[in-house]
């Protein structure tokens, strides 16, 4: 069984044993600029109700949007000249910071929905000239309202939802979607206690499902092609009738980060902790004592 249970009965290690192993997504064009008020279940429910029959939303299918068209469509725009300011104003702990000649500095917070994120996902890409975006205010709650719109319209009673973003990681380089909203969907499915192909007990496995998703559906959507919705096919084991705990349960307890800071600020409050406040902070390589 697994963890982030979505009401699904899910045969650990994926597909069952004999059976073809097959995941399709597709894209399609046409939503058009979201704007504040819109109706974007309404909106969704148009775009993919116009799909070609073999295209037809089915049960199992798992339909990922971009936060950036929730958030348009929840109001959560603001002047691009406040970006800054918006960046404060979400953050909750800052992880990082680092001064670029001509530029804001580079900022790695946690923000209010306990993303770590860089600017705390205040976004300036795919929106309006002047205009940032603020992530949803509760991006669990708009994917568990936009299945349920989905549900009723199409008459389904297993259907995913799943709100991504775009975030960098630890140890790799380039940008990946992850999922920062979820409905109807596992998020997490926990192998622990399990077995591998040869028989090896399984201690520290669990597969971040929805992140996953949301990484697909990204390679047909696009960052550039004006394609925010896509349908993801093939993963039903994981869809349930359940809305479930949706994609908060992604992030990893504090307890358990070991990135709670940058490298720099760690070294600053190593010397803060070891010598007193007479140390200014520095770049981490080299502290000088105040006089």
């Amino acid at each position: 069984m697994t963890s982030g249970s979505a009401g699904a009965v899910v045969p650990d290690g994926g597909a069952r044993e004999g059976d073809e192993a097959r995941l399709s997504a597709w894209a399609p064009p046409g939503l058009g600029e979201v704007r504040p008020g819109d109706d974007l279940a309404a909106l969704v429910g148009e775009l993919l109700a116009a799909a070609a029959p073999g295209d037809a939303l089915a049960e199992g299918d798992v339909v990922v949007v971009t936060s950036k068209v929730v958030s348009k469509a929840e109001g959560r725009v603001v002047a691009a000249a406040d970006r800054e300011q918006a960046i404060t104003d979400e953050t909750v702990r800052v992880v990082a910071t680092r001064e670029r000649p001509g530029q804001p500095p580079l900022r790695i917070v946690e923000n209010h929905l306990g993303l770590v994120m860089a600017a705390a996902g205040v976004d300036a890409s795919n929106t309006p000239e002047g205009t940032v975006l603020l992530l949803p205010l509760d991006p669990d709650a708009s994917a568990r309202a936009l299945r349920a719109a989905l549900r009723e319209r199409f008459g389904l009673a297993r259907l995913g939802v799943v709100v991504t973003d775009t975030a960098g990681r630890a140890w790799r380089d380039g940008l990946v979607d992850v999922a920062i909203g979820a409905a109807g969907i596992v998020v997490a499915e926990d192998l622990r206690g399990g077995t591998d192909a040869h028989g090896r007990p399984l201690s520290v496995t669990v597969t971040a499902v929805a992140d996953e998703v949301a990484s697909a559906s990204e390679l047909v959507r696009g960052k550039t092609a004006g394609r925010p919705v896509a349908v993801v096919r093939g993963l039903g084991r994981y869809v349930g009738d359940e809305d479930g705990p949706g994609a908060r349960t992604l992030v990893r307890p504090s307890a358990d980060d070991l990135f709670r800071e940058g490298s720099a600020e760690a070294y600053d409050r190593g010397y803060r902790d070891g010598f007193g406040e007479g140390f200014r902070e520095g770049s981490g390589d080299e502290q000088v004592p105040v006089d």
